[in-house]
């Protein structure tokens, strides 16, 4: 899609490791997707792993959170825009230890990007994973709040309605879709938070992951669980929300907004 004059994009992708997707045209679609700020989860790379050409890219500067454990979680910033501020994790070790979460304040808005935990090794997971939302927005209600615009992106690893998987029924008792999850999504938007790309498509079908084991992607048998969280008074600047579905590389597929300058 072509991008609006005097508009920011922002760029949200689960690459499923920063070293692979470098072998499969990341830097390709990275220097084609006119992205002023790109958001990268899951990289499963220590900073001095990420791979030189990425490092390298002209005129962006990459901030990098890596979880303790190697191969493991971790995310990512590449922005041309130069931040006030950068900040990794909440200071608190319990979620930090996991590398999830960088903060990137600028001129006129946060930008947060999260990979939420995903809860599929039992119940402990699934509230570890509730303890994070519950940390995240604690923190940004008392810290950001009515101070300035919020953009929360990133894989939340919850599809909120039937219609963000493919098979609503048959999940109703995993994780992702499961009744405390999706609450918590509810919880978000009663804090004032806007899922900006249903603002601009209510169709069924638009996915952002897709199960490799089982060719999912083929037969679109996925589910939304890719979001830009944005603070209601930021919504009349977004002026597009989308999901790139052709792009390739990962399990899932980048997502992005045009914002207002």
């Amino acid at each position: 899609m072509a991008k609006k004059k005097n508009t920011i994009r922002i760029y949200s992708w689960n690459v499923n490791g920063i070293r692979a997707a470098a072998k499969k045209g990341f830097v390709e679609w990275f220097k084609k997707s006119r992205g002023d700020i790109v958001c990268i989860q899951e990289t499963k790379a220590q900073p001095e792993q990420i791979p030189a050409e990425i490092e390298k890219l002209k005129n962006f500067t990459s901030y990098w959170f890596s979880a303790e454990r190697k191969g493991y979680s971790s995310v990512g910033l590449l922005s041309k825009i130069q931040p006030l501020e950068i900040k990794n994790g909440f200071g608190n070790p319990k979620f930090d230890c996991e590398g999830r979460v960088i903060f990137a304040e600028y001129e006129k808005f946060l930008l947060v990007n999260t990979y939420f935990p995903n809860g599929g090794r039992g119940p402990e997971r699934v509230k570890y994973k509730l303890d994070f939302y519950d940390e995240l927005f604690f923190l940004l209600q008392k810290n950001y709040s009515g101070k300035k615009g919020i953009i929360v992106t990133g894989d939340f690893n919850t599809a909120h309605n039937e219609i963000d998987l493919a098979r609503p029924k048959e999940n109703e008792n995993n994780t992702g879709f499961l009744k405390e999850e999706r609450e918590w999504i509810d919880n978000i938007i009663n804090l004032g938070y806007v899922d900006i790309f249903r603002k601009f498509n209510e169709n069924p079908g638009m996915y952002t992951y897709w199960d490799m084991v089982t060719r999912a992607r083929t037969r679109n048998v996925g589910w939304r669980i890719d979001y830009f969280m944005v603070s209601e008074d930021l919504v009349p600047k977004v002026k597009a929300a989308d999901i790139h579905t052709k792009v390739m590389g990962s399990d899932h597929c980048p997502i992005s907004i045009d914002l207002e300058n």
